[in-house]
């Protein structure tokens, strides 16, 4: 169970508990109110709400093309459903990188108007300022290091990084430089299990792995993915529990037929 058992709101002092626990504890990304409802009453301790928002939501060909303005929407709705879990706001694609002042800004915004509780930020040692300082202003930041989707172009597509020893121990310098600025978790993506197992024993805070293998502290998933939402995609870390896309469309098929028949709406669906 979470460690917090009343039903009180995750806090990072929860968070941080994690990773005493003697198995992995389960986060997912989510994007809407209907879907943080039903996260609310499980036990998942973070939502985050991914600027994965730009391809699964909005149709985007890549996490870089999604604003501040729409990313507050979808942290605002998330939110609102959330009671229980510790919403995560993923600071999208330069909201924070070109100075201090503007992530500090940024952040800041969806602590006051999306009602998160804390922003997530991509990147290593070069971002540390940034991370100290929003820290230093009182807002909690989740780091994220490895495969780096708003660094896709830089990155050469959605490629496993960390395979070669000097990229390999970038990435744990990045993660301890991270840890040292202030962060509270971090997420490990695309790196193989080796390295992420590694990165996981030698950091003290919790570690949240996608694409990473099983050591990590956590593992996160997006909810369409392990509903099955989308049939015409899978990422190769993800497992689908459900295949959500048909059944929604064998039920609206019926809802068309019932219609057709003249069979919906019957009496007890109407005065």
């Amino acid at each position: 169970m979470l460690p917090n058992v009343l039903g009180k709101k995750i806090t990072i002092k929860d968070i941080r508990k994690l990773k005493d626990l003697p198995y992995p504890f389960t986060c997912i990304t989510a994007y809407d109110f209907s879907s943080s409802k039903i996260i609310n009453t499980l036990d998942i301790p973070i939502i985050l709400v991914g600027d994965s928002a730009s391809m699964v939501m909005m149709g985007y060909d890549t996490t870089t093309s999604i604003s501040m303005e729409e990313m507050l929407v979808f942290v605002k709705s998330v939110s609102r459903g959330s009671k229980k879990a510790h919403v995560v706001a993923d600071m999208p694609f330069m909201s924070y990188q070109s100075s201090v002042e503007l992530a500090i800004k940024n952040a800041g915004r969806f602590i006051k108007e999306g009602n998160a509780q804390s922003v997530k930020i991509e990147g290593g040692d070069y971002i540390c300022e940034h991370v100290r300082s929003i820290v230093n202003f009182g807002i909690p930041v989740m780091g994220h290091v490895g495969l780096l989707p708003q660094s896709v172009n830089q990155q050469s597509g959605y490629n496993i990084q960390g395979k070669s020893i000097k990229d390999a121990d970038k990435i744990l310098n990045d993660a301890l430089a991270v840890q040292d600025a202030g962060a509270f978790s971090i997420v490990l993506e695309g790196i193989p299990s080796k390295l992420a197992k590694k990165i996981t024993n030698l950091l003290y805070i919790p570690t949240i792995g996608i694409g990473a293998g099983p050591f990590c502290d956590g593992q996160i998933q997006v909810y369409h993915d392990v509903l099955g939402l989308d049939n015409t995609f899978l990422p190769k870390h993800a497992k689908k529990y459900l295949n959500l896309s048909e059944k929604i469309e064998t039920s609206l098929n019926k809802f068309i037929c019932e219609v057709k028949e003249k069979t919906f709406p019957s009496k007890k669906n109407f005065r």
